[in-house]
């Protein structure tokens, strides 16, 4: 099942197609998309077992983030030890470090962002998980049941920001406006034939920068909801920002930055992508 977040309303996609949820539920579920994750087994089991209309067309700039307004947003840092040894720091061992980026700079799949005039901008695709129950004292066993569904994003980071001061500002530097991109919809786990093996990709003006595969997260899926649900409950909507892959502009030499026309695509296997174009 893909869920959109199509003109403002609660859709699903299928065939490439998009029908409003709240038309064909009879007004059993809102067009408020982040409401539905508090109803997610309910809305789920209405899906499978409706017979449904056909869709519309529509177009990937219609869309907006499937989860725009979660409660909590976790970034998890350093979970590939090809991005850590990039960083220049050890692979992280019993906790990931966890920081959050704020919920003002979560966008949608198609947008132009606004490049800071700090000038030191770099990506950092990740996966992302939205959860679907909340999650507390949760195994690692069990945490996939706990998953409403998975979609691209881009950790989107201004380093001078983020390493400025005498502790890193981690949350500030990667939460201007439109640094946290997050799409095109939401793709359930029972669409992968394995969840835990995505390919991740991102591309500069057409240049692949980024590569890798979730099976090298330190962290796995399931690992990062058993942590965090150890420590503090995980609701309904919530968002993780699972970690990046090596090939970010910190870690090469020389340091890489994007700037004004650049166009950044990112894309994870079996999701889809995301298009950012920066500007001044």
């Amino acid at each position: 099942m893909r869920v959109a977040h199509l003109s403002g309303r609660l859709a699903l996609v299928h065939d490439g197609r998009a029908i409003d949820v709240e038309q064909a539920s009879g007004g059993r579920f809102s067009a408020d998309i982040q409401a539905v994750y508090e109803r997610w087994e309910e809305f789920r089991d209405w899906a499978a077992q409706t017979d449904l209309p056909a869709g519309t067309p529509f177009e990937a700039a219609e869309l907006g983030s499937p989860v725009p307004a979660p409660r909590q947003v976790f970034a998890i840092g350093l979970n590939y030890r090809d991005h850590a040894a990039e960083s220049g720091f050890t692979a992280p061992e019993g906790l990931p470090p966890v920081f959050t980026k704020f919920a003002t700079s979560i966008s949608g799949p198609v947008s132009e962002v606004a490049l800071p005039p700090e000038g030191h901008t770099d990506w950092e695709v990740e996966l992302v998980v939205v959860m679907g129950s909340r999650a507390e004292y949760v195994s690692e066993a069990d945490a996939w049941d706990h998953v409403a569904g998975l979609a691209v994003g881009q950790d989107i980071s201004e380093r001078i920001t983020q390493l400025a001061g005498p502790v890193p500002q981690f949350g500030l530097g990667k939460s201007f406006p439109g640094f946290s991109p997050i799409g095109p919809w939401l793709v359930t786990p029972d669409e992968f034939d394995d969840p835990d093996d995505l390919e991740l990709r991102c591309a500069v003006n057409g240049e692949e920068v980024q590569k890798g595969r979730t099976r090298d997260l330190i962290f796995s899926v399931p690992a990062l909801i058993n942590k965090l649900s150890a420590i503090l409950p995980l609701l309904p909507g919530d968002v993780i920002f699972t970690g990046t892959p090596a090939g970010v502009g910190l870690g090469r030499e020389p340091q890489r930055w994007l700037t004004a026309g650049d166009v950044l695509v990112s894309a994870v296997e079996g999701i889809g992508e995301l298009r950012q174009t920066f500007t001044a």
